[in-house]
């Protein structure tokens, strides 16, 4: 008699459990899972506008996937993406592993510790806007660094950073890595702070260098929290839109090399071109898929 009265009382936890979920479901059913079939649907037809005139919306299948692809833009939009994201991320990724380690490690006894991590947080609450008008000031022909540089004798005439390509995208880079190194470090900090300190203590007295504890116990163990870290700022880096929408004011300049794909997606989204938007949102989408899954897969296998 005791075992159906415990299969009953599993079966009343786990409808207890589909319950919960139901708020979840709605929520991603309402603002996730029908605005992505919707995309895809709307990436199939003729839909914009030509002055005061709607055209569509009229079924043309492929028609805008092969528009899309025809021009080339978008390789060199999803070139100036990636270029921007690695510029960024690959210092983010190093100053967070660094500052991680100093942050957890016992035997460093760091003053002020509790001051420095909130400091390095901080730059992740302030918005995306207010950091490019900020560096478009700072940098622009009339602005403090040309002027220090102009009086400090480094450079004769003030110089153009955002006419130049390499600086346009370098400030992009540095203000998205002055916006997210904090919450990295956060995340390796906590994963770190998880990895149980006996191994560390059979480490060195064994003899282990700082350097050998780091790449052999701290690296390895530290796996999880990477890929989730270079996921999540892979998905960010590929809609990379407010700070460079911003720094130049849409236009993508110097020579569009600063154009990301949000960027040119929200000049479709502006023009109600929506069936062109559609199919470049699901390119998006499945580029970022595809490029997550390689992320994925490299590290998975790097395990072995």
């Amino acid at each position: 008699m005791s075992k159906p009265a415990k299969k009953s009382n599993v079966v009343r936890y786990n409808k207890w459990g589909y319950i919960f979920l139901i708020p979840f479901v709605l929520v991603y059913v309402v603002f996730q899972l029908v605005p992505l079939i919707s995309t895809v649907w709307n990436s199939f037809f003729e839909n914009y506008r030509s002055g005061l005139t709607q055209i569509g919306p009229n079924f043309i299948g492929m028609e805008n996937y092969i528009s899309l692809f025809s021009g080339g833009d978008i390789w060199t939009y999803l070139g100036n993406t990636l270029i921007m994201w690695v510029l960024g991320f690959v210092p983010q990724i190093l100053v967070s592993l660094l500052l991680g380690a100093w942050f957890s490690n016992p035997r460093m006894r760091l003053k002020g510790e509790t001051f420095f991590k909130t400091v390095i947080y901080l730059p992740n609450l302030i918005m995306a806007s207010a950091f490019a008008m900020l560096f478009f000031t700072l940098f622009s022909e009339t602005g403090p660094i040309n002027s220090i540089l102009v009086t400090l004798g480094v450079i004769s005439t003030p110089y153009k950073f955002m006419s130049h390509v390499w600086s346009a995208r370098g400030l992009i880079a540095l203000m998205n890595f002055l916006m997210w190194f904090g919450n990295t470090t956060i995340l390796l900090m906590a994963g770190m702070m998880g990895i149980d300190p006996a191994l560390f203590e059979a480490a060195e007295v064994d003899g282990a260098t700082s350097s050998q504890v780091f790449t052999k116990i701290t690296l390895p163990l530290l796996r999880p929290i990477l890929i989730y870290v270079m996921i999540t700022s892979l998905i960010g880096g590929l809609q990379m839109f407010d700070v460079p929408q911003i720094f130049t004011n849409a236009t993508g300049d110097p020579a569009r090399s600063t154009m990301t794909l949000i960027m040119y997606l929200n000049k479709h989204l502006f023009s109600k071109n929506y069936g062109m938007g559609g199919a470049l949102s699901v390119f998006l989408f499945i580029v970022t898929g595809i490029l997550s899954l390689v992320v994925f897969k490299i590290n998975s296998a790097s395990e072995k």
